[in-house]
């Protein structure tokens, strides 16, 4: 009987991401398995690097789910977040937020360019090797569609007007995601990326100074606290006390147990639609697998550059002009 609640578990995990494919191709112009004739080793390839690149370094799994996510809410999936300053673009969107992984991409799209040349996209590079990222640090994968194109532009300004603030308030933190066209779902179901990754101590001291946060748990204040004492270095703290380099649903538990670093973590137990699916995903971590993956996909199909659009860089820091 448990067996089969698994094996049902599992089939519903696979449905609603390829539902969430299913959409995203439909609304965005993507397609499945969009290089099969022109580079068809180019997602095995991907896969490659990045596994060889996680394997030696595991934190490398965030860095990726991070810069995809900074790149789609930043001007959609365009790439746009890899372009280094250039007379065109002044400040780029990566002089804004120091994120890592440039090099890493950059090292992916030599490897892809080396069969393929001129053929794949960074933006779709940035995707696939999120999707491959979620499979190393959390067990589990899914379809991802492909055809996006590269952007020419980038703006840091752009930036802190896009990304979601670790200081947002629940109601903050819809609002964003709604401008992205993404659902409360989407948000809490995404915010399970915080089980890896590590953020400085700047980002959440303002819950440890000059008052602890009473939603803290206290023996995670103090531990916090001793970490990041006031007027030291801005260290890097992990985002999760337990397993941190696992992506699964510990965060959703960390939550509960007052157990989270930022404000905009622990906002999601003030309200009852958010809470309600903090509760729904820290009590099943197959259901929060399938919630994941079908937002993984949304994610990646905002404001997505197709057909003529754009271009296929040469080299993912820099335009072809």
């Amino acid at each position: 009987m448990r067996t089969r609640m698994k094996l049902m578990a599992c089939l519903q995990l696979l449905m609603v991401a390829f539902q969430a494919t299913l959409i995203t191709m439909s609304s965005a112009g993507l397609q499945y398995n969009f290089y099969g004739s022109t580079c068809s080793n180019a997602e095995a390839t991907v896969k490659n690097v990045v596994d060889d690149m996680i394997d030696a370094d595991p934190t490398m799994a965030a860095a990726f789910i991070r810069l995809l996510f900074h790149d789609c809410f930043v001007m959609g999936c365009d790439a746009s977040i890899l372009l280094d300053p250039s007379a065109a673009n002044g400040q780029p969107e990566k002089s804004a937020i120091p994120l890592r992984g440039y090099d890493a991409v950059n090292r992916i799209k030599a490897a892809v360019e080396a069969i393929c040349p001129g053929k794949v996209s960074c933006a779709d590079i940035l995707a696939l090797a999120a999707r491959d990222s979620v499979a190393k640090a959390a067990g589990f994968t899914f379809l991802i569609p492909s055809g996006r194109r590269d952007g020419t532009a980038s703006s840091a300004f752009s930036v802190f007007s896009s990304i979601p603030s670790p200081f947002f308030n629940a109601q903050q933190l819809v609002d964003s995601f709604a401008a992205k066209n993404l659902t409360v779902n989407d948000l809490v179901a995404l915010s399970g990326a915080h089980s890896i990754g590590v953020a400085h101590c700047s980002a959440f001291t303002n819950r440890l100074r000059p008052t602890v946060d009473p939603s803290l748990d206290p023996a995670y204040a103090a531990e916090l606290n001793a970490t990041c004492p006031g007027g030291a270095a801005d260290r890097v703290v992990n985002n999760s006390p337990v397993a941190p380099n696992t992506l699964s649903n510990q965060y959703y538990r960390n939550a509960l147990a007052g157990r989270v670093l930022f404000t905009s973590d622990a906002a999601l137990l003030t309200r009852g639609d958010t809470a309600a699916r903090v509760n729904a995903s820290a009590a099943d971590p197959t259901a929060w697998m399938a919630r994941f993956a079908a937002s993984m996909v949304r994610m990646a199909g905002i404001e997505v550059l197709t057909g003529a659009q754009g271009e296929v860089r040469r080299f993912c820091n820099a335009t072809n002009t």
